[in-house]
């Protein structure tokens, strides 16, 4: 029989059987082959963390450079001073909601040059909305326009077409942003308020078609120098 004998402070020593041919004599003091085997197969807690973050890292950055984004350059606002037609349309106007959606231009720091009260004709509806003339619900958009009076604004500021619609939000108020004015205002999209120019050519087609001369003010806000460098 083969035995082996392993240094230790104590003199007894405790035989371990491997096999039926073999036995390993070892110090009472030390681990048993079998538990240190086993022992060994478990690595660093610290070493398994850092290796597991380190690959989660790896696939972090590797997803980032294809991560989808969606860009709307017909959203993006001009650093140009331009002029916007916003109107608060005959449900807005009923439901009194007027002062609530000039603020929300004014606290923007917009500048209004044009404001009024105003039945518009079925004629200058059908002007204004000659893009959808041939949609199904033309009509009865035009005999909501001029069912009662709306409210004709001309704002002007840097990038303000852009930022308007921003602050108006969705076409249809349900899937319009929280705290914008559909989101807040609205339920329905033959409800949904207000109108606004989208694009500045358009601000100022529609401010023309809507404002006679003389009717815009230029003025200079006190507050300018706090808004625009």
């Amino acid at each position: 029989m083969e035995s082996v004998t392993a240094l230790g402070r104590a003199p007894s020593l405790s035989t371990i059987r491997l096999s039926s041919s073999s036995t390993v004599s070892l110090p009472t003091t030390t681990v048993s082959v079998t538990n240190h085997r086993h022992l060994a197969a478990f690595q660093s807690p610290s070493h398994l963390f850092s290796t597991s973050l380190s690959s989660a890292s790896v696939k972090k950055k590797k997803k980032n450079p294809n991560k989808t984004r969606i860009f709307l350059p017909h959203l993006m606002a001009s650093m140009e001073v331009e002029e916007s037609y916003i109107m608060i349309k005959p449900d807005g106007v009923q439901r009194g909601l007027v002062g609530e959606i000039i603020s929300r231009f004014e606290n923007k720091g917009f500048k209004l040059k044009g404001l009024k009260l105003f039945h518009c004709p079925k004629q200058l509806a059908e002007e204004h909305y000659k893009d959808l003339s041939s949609k199904p619900f033309f009509p009865k958009l035009i005999t909501y326009i001029t069912s009662g009076p709306v409210v004709c604004m001309a704002w002007e500021g840097v990038g303000v077409v852009a930022s308007a619609r921003k602050l108006i939000g969705a076409t249809n108020p349900l899937q319009a942003e929280p705290g914008t004015i559909r989101g807040d205002l609205a339920v329905q999209t033959g409800r949904n308020v207000v109108h606004g120019s989208d694009s500045p050519e358009n601000g100022k087609r529609e401010i023309a078609l809507w404002f006679k001369e003389g009717e815009l003010i230029e003025w200079t806000p006190v507050q300018t120098q706090w808004l625009v460098e």
